[in-house]
């Protein structure tokens, strides 16, 4: 828009130029209206000057305010996609961990579950899922039955997988530490080991497929 009255502005500086040039007789003017046309003429080129500096200043602020917009869009979508990801409504996928709890015996005790989730979320854990099955978010309930673990009322069986998306050496850390995750849930509230073994693979891509649809 911005180009196109600039153009036209232009347009008509130059023919009312060419027009002034092909129809005036200059020689036929005293010296003080060859003055007064001299003035005139100047002013118009001011005037014109004035209107063009200014399209030139507006079309320059709506460019900026354009790309004012755009960033602002673009955090917005990230901010949203984000939101989306940590409510779990999306499948995510990035660089993470996959952890694999062997428990034969049933030995794993719900809070040992649970607290490995908690030193995940700790660690800036940014997706879950287990057993490629369940989304682990916010609110995920974990229940301890004769044939394993519930999450969010679905029936999961050993082993169990917990794929985690996040920094893979931060997350494992978060796993590994002593007396951390990995011995509490190969141990038990005694310390004595009981038949679970834990294995924790750092991997540079990870995908989290569940989606929460409550």
């Amino acid at each position: 828009m911005i180009a196109v009255l600039l153009a036209v502005l232009g347009f008509a500086a130059v023919t009312q130029v060419r027009t002034n040039s092909d129809d005036t007789n200059y020689s036929a003017y005293r010296e003080q209206d060859l003055v007064d046309l001299l003035s005139a003429l100047s002013a118009t080129s001011e005037r014109v000057q004035s209107q063009i500096t200014q399209l030139e200043q507006t079309r320059l602020h709506l460019q900026q305010n354009t790309s004012d917009r755009q960033a602002a869009l673009a955090q917005a979508d990230k901010q949203l996609s984000d939101l989306k990801i940590l409510a779990g409504t999306v499948p995510a996928q990035g660089p993470g961990i996959a952890i694999t709890i062997t428990d034969p015996d049933n030995g794993v005790a719900t809070a040992s579950v649970l607290d490995l989730i908690e030193e995940l979320r700790s660690a800036g854990v940014e997706a879950m899922s287990f057993n490629d099955r369940v989304r682990v978010v916010a609110d995920t309930a974990i229940d301890a039955t004769g044939a394993g673990i519930t999450v969010d009322g679905v029936q999961l069986h050993s082993p169990y997988v917990l794929t985690a998306i996040g920094d893979p050496t931060t997350l494992a850390g978060a796993v590994t530490f002593a007396r951390g995750p990995e011995y509490i849930l190969e141990h038990d509230v005694q310390g004595n080991p009981n038949g679970a073994t834990v294995d924790v693979a750092q991997k540079p891509q990870v995908l989290v497929r569940p989606v929460v649809t409550r």
